[in-house]
């Protein structure tokens, strides 16, 4: 199970390798491992297909 912690520049993940996400594996994001956990930086200004802007669809 993922932990997530909502920071003020965005969320920081703590997950294990079979619950990363793609971008997550292939580093599209900032990620660093410690044992067999990996801590993953989401900032708010990234882009992402859950990130979509209110409205956009027509």
């Amino acid at each position: 199970m993922a932990v997530r912690i909502k920071l003020p520049g965005g969320t920081l993940k703590m997950k294990t390798y079979r619950e990363l996400r793609g971008r997550e594996r292939d580093r599209r994001v900032p990620v660093m491992k410690m044992g067999s956990l990996y801590f993953v930086w989401w900032s708010n200004n990234q882009q992402g297909p859950h990130n979509k802007p209110q409205g956009s669809h027509r």
